[in-house]
């Protein structure tokens, strides 16, 4: 793309408003600024499209987010399914409530009935919209846990999932081909609704999403019991969950929930936290137990180790393990773990998840990272008529249980692990005490990753460089760990190092290198589907948590 022409078209064009040309104007003296705005155009990567909120082609403004909704408007018409609507809903970052207007607008344009929320609600109540209200498709406006500058536009599919091959190539194909902005249709709201084309949702979505989180409870006697001895502290982090989470716990019986009141009301500009996720660290520092990031996606966990007295923070590794073996626990005192019963994880997550599934004689499935890969494995075992679900998560923070929906959700996440701290306290026992048990039933695995950040086209280009080094150049070891075999996920081969014998992956093209390394240890490179990162993924099985 040719930037400095692309800028001086947004400047001059009669269809770009007035705020958008000065904002451009501003920046007519600084070239780096305006290759950066115009060089490419957003792409839809593992969760769709993302990018910094601000005028240009590389940007999250109302023309791309129209670009986008006009690309997959077309698509929908080409496969014939203009008639069942589309769900949008959106979280508490700028501009999130304008993007889904435009989304909404834009689809009314072109004759698609859109389903809009109100109000901000949690990336799962959206996938759940789309299957309770037999959509097409369904637009989630969030940038999930980028920084504030950040908001971005999550596709979803009938199903309930993330889109993925061929849809997401479709759509992608269908937005690319749009050359001229002009042709993206919209139309005002009171045209749209009285076309019966713009239609707001709420409540009655709210109640059945509820009633399907508490389903998913296996132990109400145990909160029953214990319900007034467990304490819980919740913090939103200025997100979408405050509403649904503390409504999920009270409705279950939970009475002691403290909100942390500085992070307890929608603000974009997230002022406690450099970085709205509840992988940081510093979202825990007022002392908190549970934190959702701003669309209810993925939970963070500090649990109590009663012998130091101090909070340990459990990775999204750690706390998905703990709620498999809690889920999995129940449902075999129950016997109803079925013969077919599966447990699912992206290949970057830890091996003790494997080590849990066989445990309890369930097959254990690996996707490819991106929980819209365990959304398909959902629908392929529906479509095929075998394999129980009962289970699934990634390290980021993510995982669901049940069906209801098919995208991680952290409002089931915190019921589920109030639920097992009562259970565990019936017991006696901590969570962090429950964490140590399986320790010692499974093996100390400990798992880590290391992000490292390469903005602009710069940084583009190194995470290729990066990736074409390992690619061409096979460590014999990491660390002293030795290679045993090398997984390319885009070249759809696993070879083993001692014996040269090649396989194939059995996953989709993914640009990710994964090592098997001696010892049970294992890492892995991909660069991030989201943020301008390089990833580096390993774990380690060690014989106590000090060893590991």
């Amino acid at each position: 793309m040719d930037a400095m022409k692309n800028y001086e078209f947004w400047c001059t064009s009669p269809y770009f408003d007035e705020a958008t040309k000065a904002e451009l104007l501003a920046i007519k003296d600084d070239e780096k600024e305006i290759t950066e705005r115009f060089y490419r155009e957003l792409e839809f990567g593992t969760g769709g499209l993302r990018g910094i909120l601000g005028a240009g082609t590389n940007r999250m403004n109302i023309y791309t987010v129209r670009k986008a909704t006009q690309g997959l408007a077309n698509f929908i018409i080409k496969e014939h399914a203009q008639e069942k609507g589309v769900a949008i809903s959106f979280d508490s970052r700028h501009m999130s409530p304008e993007f889904a207007k435009e989304t909404a607008l834009c689809m009314a344009a072109n004759g698609i009935k859109a389903y809009i929320f109100p109000s901000l609600r949690p990336t799962p109540m959206l996938s759940f919209a789309v299957r309770e209200l037999h959509c097409t498709a369904g637009v989630m406006v969030t940038a999930s846990h980028n920084p504030p500058e950040y908001n971005g536009y999550k596709v979803y599919w009938e199903d309930g999932a993330q889109f993925t091959p061929p849809h997401d190539k479709g759509v992608t194909e269908e937005v690319m081909a749009i050359t001229d902005l002009s042709t993206v249709k919209t139309m005002g709201a009171q045209e749209a609704k009285a076309k019966g084309l713009y239609e707001i949702i709420g409540a009655a979505i709210d109640d059945k999403y509820i009633a399907q989180v508490k389903a998913q409870v296996v132990n109400q006697g145990a909160i029953d019991r214990m319900q007034d001895q467990i304490t819980i502290v919740y913090t939103p982090l200025h997100g979408t969950g405050n509403i649904p989470a503390r409504r999920v716990m009270k409705e279950l019986g939970f009475t002691h929930v403290y909100v942390v009141p500085q992070q307890e009301l929608p603000d974009g500009d997230f002022p406690t936290v450099s970085y709205p996720n509840p992988e940081a660290k510093e979202a825990f520092e007022l002392g908190l137990v549970l934190a959702t990031d701003p669309d209810a996606d993925r939970l963070g966990v500090y649990v109590k180790d009663t012998k130091s007295g101090e909070y340990i923070p459990l990775t999204g590794n750690m706390s998905g393990s703990l709620l498999c073996e809690y889920v999995l626990s129940q449902k075999q005192a129950n016997g109803k773990i079925p013969a077919d019963g599966q447990v699912v994880k992206s290949i970057v997550s830890t091996n003790l998840i494997d080590a849990v599934a066989k445990s309890y004689g369930a097959e254990l499935i690996e996707v490819l990272t991106g929980f819209k890969w365990i959304g398909k494995q959902v629908l392929k075992n529906e479509q095929e008529g075998k394999g129980t679900y009962l289970f699934g998560m990634e390290e980021s923070y993510g995982c669901l249980i049940g069906t209801y929906a098919r995208d991680k959700d952290a409002i089931s996440a915190t019921a589920a692990l109030c639920e097992a701290a009562a259970y565990y306290k019936e017991k006696g026992m901590t969570l962090w005490d429950a964490m140590v048990e399986m320790y010692e039933k499974y093996g100390y695995y400990k798992d880590e990753v290391k992000s490292i950040g390469l903005k602009g086209i710069e940084g583009l280009a190194k995470i290729q460089e990066i990736m074409e080094y390992f690619r061409a150049h096979t460590p014999s070891d990491f660390a002293g760990h030795k290679v045993l075999a090398v997984r390319d996920y885009k070249a759809d081969t696993v070879k083993d190092l001692a014996t040269g014998e090649v396989k194939p992956t059995g996953l989709p093209s993914s640009n990710v290198l994964y090592y098997e390394l001696e010892d049970n240890a294992w890492l892995c490179v991909r660069p991030s589907g989201t943020e301008p990162k390089i990833k580096f993924y390993y774990g380690v099985k060690g014989t106590s948590l000090e060893n590991a």
